[in-house]
């Protein structure tokens, strides 16, 4: 029996990031364990790059903020958020890498140069990895600045969940390619100011000479910016290693979503992150042991001629909660030590109102 409390995770830890497969209730999750360290008087951000949306409108802020924003007063009412706060910020992929160019540049003259560029402009939305990293940079700074005891990243399904975390390497891959270095004039000598010349006159050849000079002196400002970013976001990979996060993993009961949850697990490992629970989600674990259905002493004949079908569909819940109640054991078994499984209930209309929110919030506050 491991001795791993969700509720005790969110009342404790400064980061937890939710996992899990498309359609599993992860955003959900994320919402509801938000609340719940909410109402117990945490301050509370919940960020997320899960491009579904659902989060932020389900909590009644705006999509696209250039900043995390408080939800409105009656959601947080409706929710019990007495003593805490709540925060939500959707992630944009061009607001985060806009904000990260103003600050590490010297003037907003040279952060206009940048910003305008339009090779800038292209790349700080199509680059493979720009928003697993510029959700690193964002997470890095709202941790570090302390205005937060607790932020809950949603991220994408798992495939890509952890993206994030190597997102540095392999950015760091792109500029350093031989393909890019080419183009950065590596010394002040005749020589090599001379090569730089050539290619970016074979550039403009070739492309036209505004874009040859918009791509030098992209490749020349924006790789000084990403070298800085690189060191914020190394950090930022240490620390979530350590003691003060915690790594859960959302799933339901369908295989899809199992196959996943093995896969993501192995990933924790293979990357020493501290996984610390499996949320069995959509689960009628929680349904073992209720009981079937009798015919009372004074059923009317409708009854009794209903009471067949009543007890088929309760066979099949029976059969179901058995079913769930097993794969949480065998979750329990492949969490191991320091970490745990918890089951969900199933909510078949959905949680996508404030009222069901805290339903699940309360069972994550008591696990």
């Amino acid at each position: 029996m491991n001795d791993v409390r969700v509720g005790e995770l969110l009342r404790k830890k400064k980061v937890i990031v939710c996992c899990g497969a498309g359609g599993v209730g992860k955003t959900t999750t994320a919402a509801a364990i938000s609340i719940a360290a909410a109402r117990a008087g945490r301050r509370v951000l919940v960020l997320t790059i899960d491009p579904s949306r659902r989060l932020a409108e389900t909590l009644g802020v705006s999509r696209n903020p250039t900043d995390p924003v408080r939800i409105p007063k009656d959601r947080s009412d409706a929710a019990g958020i007495t003593t805490g706060s709540l925060d939500a910020w959707m992630l944009d992929i061009k607001l985060v890498s806009d904000g990260a160019v103003r600050r590490l540049v010297k003037s907003e003259a040279d952060a206009q140069r940048i910003l305008t560029n339009r090779i800038y402009q292209q790349v700080s939305t199509m680059v493979a990895g720009m928003h697993e990293y510029t959700a690193m940079e964002a997470l890095h700074r709202l941790v570090h600045a302390g205005q937060y005891d607790l932020v809950v990243l949603d991220t994408p399904p798992s495939r890509n969940a952890l993206d994030f975390l190597e997102a540095p390497k392999r950015l760091s891959g792109l500029v350093d390619s031989r393909a890019i270095s080419a183009f950065l004039p590596k010394s002040d000598s005749l020589v090599a100011r001379a090569a730089s010349r050539v290619i970016e006159k074979i550039l403009g050849a070739v492309f036209g000479q505004e874009f040859a000079h918009e791509f030098v002196t992209f490749i020349g400002t924006f790789t000084s910016i990403f070298q800085s970013l690189n060191v914020d976001v190394n950090e930022m990979r240490r620390f979530l290693s350590g003691d003060d996060v915690a790594f859960l993993l959302v799933s339901s009961p369908a295989p899809a979503a199992l196959t996943e949850a093995s896969f993501f697990h192995d990933k924790t490992r293979e990357l020493s992150l501290p996984f610390r629970a499996f949320v069995l989600n959509r689960s009628h674990a929680t349904d073992a042991g209720r009981p079937m259905p009798t015919e009372p002493q004074d059923a009317s004949d409708a009854v009794r001629s209903g009471l067949p079908k009543l007890a088929g569909l309760a066979e099949i819940e029976k059969a179901a909660a058995v079913r769930d109640l097993t794969l949480l054991g065998e979750l329990q078994k492949r969490a191991g030590q320091g970490a745990t499984a918890i089951a969900l209930p199933d909510l078949p209309q959905g949680a996508d109102d404030v009222s069901t929110l805290v339903t699940v919030a309360e069972a994550l506050a008591s696990s």
